[in-house]
C-alpha cells in the first residue's frame, strides 16, 4: 500500500481531497472545503509535475491558505452587497416608515397597532384616537414609536 502512495502521489492527494469534501459534506460549516479543494488541486498538479514530498506539503498550504482568502473576500462582498440596512433579524427595525391604524384606544399613552399578521404596542407623543393612521418612527424594546401619518406627510 506504502509503495502504491509512493508510487503515485496524485491518487494519495485527490483520494484525501475527495475525503475532505466527503467529511465536508457531514456538516464542518466550510472548515473543510477548502483544504478538500487545495488537497484535490495538489493531486491534478503532481500528476502533471511529479514533485518531491516537501514541496507537495508546500503547495498544499499555499492552495489552502490563497482557497481560503479568496473565498473570505468573495464573502465580505457578498455581505455589503446584500444587506445594505443592517435589519436582518431585527424585526422592530424593518418596522420603521410602514402604516397602520390604532385598533384601541390609547391609555397611558399606548396602543395597538396591526401590521402584517401581527398586532403591535405602540406609543405616540400626541394625542392619538382609535381609527388614527400613524406611520412607525421608532423602535424602543418592543414598543413602536409611532407618529399621526398626517403629521409624516408634512414633513
Amino acid at each position: 500500500m506504502l509503495q502504491q502512495l509512493t508510487a503515485s502521489p496524485h491518487l494519495f492527494w485527490l483520494s484525501l481531497g475527495g475525503l475532505l469534501l466527503a467529511a465536508e459534506m457531514l456538516g464542518a460549516s466550510g472548515y473543510l472545503l477548502w483544504s478538500g479543494v487545495a488537497a484535490a488541486l495538489v493531486g491534478l498538479l503532481i500528476w502533471l509535475i511529479p514533485l518531491p514530498w516537501e514541496w507537495q506539503g508546500v503547495a498544499f498550504a499555499l492552495f489552502t491558505v490563497i482557497a481560503a482568502l479568496l473565498w473570505a473576500s468573495w464573502l465580505k462582498r457578498k455581505a455589503y452587497a446584500g444587506a445594505p440596512n443592517g435589519s436582518l433579524n431585527q424585526r422592530g427595525q424593518q418596522m420603521l416608515g410602514l402604516h397602520g391604524r390604532l385598533l384601541e384606544q390609547p391609555e397611558n399613552g399606548f396602543s395597538r397597532i396591526r401590521i402584517g399578521d401581527s398586532t403591535w404596542r405602540v406609543s405616540g407623543a400626541e394625542n392619538l384616537n382609535i381609527g388614527d393612521e400613524v406611520e412607525v418612527t421608532g423602535v424602543e424594546g418592543n414598543t413602536l414609536q409611532v407618529i399621526h401619518s398626517t403629521t409624516a406627510r408634512q414633513i
